[in-house]
C-alpha cells in the first residue's frame, strides 16, 4: 500500500507487523471505513478514503464498508462548535439506500463486506451502554479539541454528543478491526476504537488517516451543506465544469488524492506549468480524468465540449425544452416576464437586474433591451454560461 496523501499511519510499526503476519499465515487484514448517511450522495471528498481502501482491497485485504444507521441517530461532533442535529431513523434509511449503489463505483462490490453499525448497537441496550460508557474517563474526552474549545467558549455540549465516539470505538470491536481509516478530522474517534479495542481484550486497530479535501471554494472542507461539493452521481458536464472552477493552487492538491496518474507524471505536470503551461490545460486533464471514472470516456470527452461551447457563448446539444403560451391575444411577451416562466429568474425584476449584468442572451444574442418583446416562435434563452432554455412560444 502506498502511503501517498496520507496523513498519518498510526502506529506504523503495529501495521508492519500486521501485514507481515498476514502474509505468513494468508490471512486477510480487516480493513474498516465508516460513513454515517448525513445526506443522500458521496462526494468526491469521501472517495480520498474510498481510493485507499480500494488499494488495500486490491492487495487482497477485507474491506469492510460500515454504513452509521445508528451513529447517525446521534450526530457526530468532529469538528463542530455547535451540537449537530440528529438525524430521523426514515432520513438515515433513504440516505443509507444510496450510499453503498455510489461507493461501489469506486470498491469492488464483490469484495466488499457491508455493515450497517445498528446491528451491534441496538442490541447493547441501556444496560451495555452504560458498561461501555464506563470505559472512559470524562477528563479524556474534554481533551477532544472541539469538546474542549466548546466548554471553554460556554457553548452547550449535549451528553448524548459523548456517546458517539464510544459507539464509533465500539463498532472496531464489534468488527475486528485491523485498521480504520478516515479523515484527519476523525483521529479522536479512531484512537477510541484502539483504546475500547484493548478494554476488550482485542488486539488495538491501526489508524489511517487521510487529509480532508478542500471543496471548490478553495476554503471549507468539501460538504454539501456548504455546498462546495462534487457528487459522484452527478450529471457529467456538471461534474467536469465543477473541477474546472477550483483555483489554480487547489488543483495540485486534487491530483495528489484524487488523480490516479503516477507522482512522477504529476510532477512533470506541475513542471511544464512552472515553466510557462497554460495551467487550464491541467485542469482540463483532472477533470477528464475524474469525469470518465463515474461516467466514461465518450462522456468525459462530450462534456469538455460541451464546455467549451458554452464557454464560447455556444448553445449545448441538451437543452430543456420549454412551450410556454403567447399573451392575451397572442401579444409579444416581455423578456424579464419570459426569464421568470422559462425558471431561468426568480422574477421578472431579477431577469432585468441579469440583463443589466449582460448575462443575459437570446439565440446567443447577449439582450441590452429590457423592454425587448418576443413574439410567437422558438428561442434559445441563456442566462449566465450555464443555463440555457429553448422556448417555444405560440
Amino acid at each position: 500500500m502506498t502511503l501517498r496523501g496520507c496523513e498519518e499511519l498510526i502506529p506504523q510499526e503495529e501495521w508492519v507487523k500486521k501485514l507481515a503476519r498476514s502474509e505468513a499465515t494468508g490471512t486477510p487484514l480487516r480493513i474498516k471505513l465508516g460513513l454515517d448517511p448525513t445526506a443522500p450522495d458521496i462526494h468526491i471528498g469521501h472517495t480520498v478514503v474510498l481510493n485507499k481502501m480500494r488499494q488495500l482491497q486490491d492487495l487482497g485485504h477485507t474491506v469492510i464498508f460500515l454504513i452509521g444507521d445508528f451513529t447517525s441517530m446521534i450526530g457526530d461532533p468532529s469538528g463542530r462548535n455547535t451540537t449537530r442535529p440528529p438525524l430521523t431513523a426514515e432520513q438515515i434509511k433513504i440516505n443509507a439506500e444510496t450510499y453503498y449503489r455510489q461507493a461501489s463505483l469506486v470498491l469492488d462490490p464483490s469484495k466488499t463486506e457491508i455493515r450497517y453499525n445498528s446491528e451491534w448497537s441496538d442490541p447493547l441496550g441501556a444496560r451495555g451502554m452504560i458498561a461501555l460508557a464506563s470505559r472512559y474517563t470524562v477528563a479524556r474526552m474534554m481533551e477532544r479539541n472541539d469538546f474542549h474549545d466548546r466548554f471553554k467558549a460556554g457553548t452547550p455540549i449535549a451528553v448524548h454528543e459523548f456517546l458517539y465516539p464510544l459507539m464509533q470505538g465500539y463498532d472496531s470491536v464489534a468488527l475486528k478491526s485491523d485498521l480504520e481509516l478516515g479523515g484527519t478530522d476523525q483521529k479522536f474517534n479512531l484512537l477510541m476504537g484502539r483504546h475500547l479495542q484493548s478494554e476488550y481484550g482485542q488486539e488495538p486497530q491501526c489508524i489511517l488517516t487521510m487529509p480532508l479535501l478542500e471543496g471548490t471554494d478553495g476554503v471549507e472542507k468539501m460538504s454539501k451543506s456548504k455546498n462546495n461539493y462534487i457528487g459522484i452521481s452527478e450529471e457529467p458536464n456538471t461534474m467536469f465544469a465543477k473541477v474546472l472552477s477550483v483555483s489554480d493552487v487547489l488543483m495540485w492538491k486534487w491530483y495528489t488524492l484524487l488523480s490516479f496518474q503516477s507522482e512522477a507524471a504529476i510532477a512533470a505536470l506541475k513542471a511544464e506549468v512552472a515553466g510557462g503551461r497554460n495551467p487550464k490545460d491541467a485542469k482540463v486533464a483532472l477533470a477528464k480524468e475524474i469525469t470518465a471514472r463515474f461516467h466514461s470516456a465518450a462522456a468525459a470527452d462530450a462534456a469538455e465540449q460541451d464546455f467549451i461551447n458554452r464557454s464560447k457563448g455556444g448553445i449545448p446539444d441538451e437543452v430543456l425544452e420549454i412551450s410556454l403560451p403567447l399573451g392575451e391575444g397572442g401579444a409579444a411577451v416581455g423578456i424579464g416576464a419570459l426569464l421568470k416562466s422559462a425558471g431561468l429568474a426568480a422574477s421578472s425584476g431579477e431577469g432585468n437586474r441579469l440583463i443589466d449584468g449582460g448575462g443575459v442572451r437570446v439565440d446567443s444574442h447577449v439582450v441590452s433591451d429590457k423592454g425587448l418583446k418576443l413574439g410567437a416562435g422558438t428561442y434559445v434563452l441563456q442566462v449566465g454560461k450555464r443555463k440555457f432554455a429553448r422556448v417555444t412560444l405560440a
